[in-house]
């Protein structure tokens, strides 16, 4: 199946045929799907999940990241990121200190264990990306990292 219209210059019913294999909001998530599923299986070893994955690699970015942040960095909802936040800490991969600044905000790091844990899996994940964009050469990497910049910014300002 395909995610498509037809060119604007059609007429009648077929003017504005969604077509799910070329309509590319589809084939962008589809394609996520299927590369995050494949990654997953890169860390299963790990006993880590996806979204405690993401949290983890977020939160090693930032070497220290309120709660409340993680969220913003993430393609989660607030109680995905709560429940992986809460099974990290549990266990022992990521530390909850209080904020020395503000005591009502809890800062997140990563324990050494965890930042361990986070260099092994980064290492796995490079090399699944490497394999991922070998068909493509370094003019075409250019350009995909050009289309995928422009269609973030697109999705951000809402522009269509």
């Amino acid at each position: 199946m395909s995610v498509a219209s037809l060119p604007p210059k059609a007429e009648g019913p077929d003017r504005r045929r969604l077509i799910l294999d070329r309509f590319a909001p589809y084939r962008i998530v589809a394609l996520g799907h299927a590369i995050s599923g494949r990654l997953a299986r890169a860390y299963a070893d790990e006993n880590l999940t996806i979204p405690e994955w993401r949290v983890l690699a977020v939160i090693a970015q930032a070497d220290e990241l309120a709660a409340r942040d993680v969220v913003g960095r993430t393609p989660m909802d607030k109680m995905t990121v709560s429940r992986a936040v809460a099974s990290l800490e549990g266990k022992g991969f990521i530390v909850r200190l209080q904020s020395e600044a503000d005591r009502r905000v809890n800062m997140l790091s990563l324990s050494g264990p965890g930042r361990a844990l986070f260099d092994r899996v980064a290492a796995l994940a490079l090399d699944f990306e490497g394999d991922l964009l070998s068909s493509l050469d370094d003019e075409e990497r250019r350009l995909f990292n050009d289309v995928l910049l422009k269609l973030e910014n697109s999705a951000k300002s809402g522009a269509p």
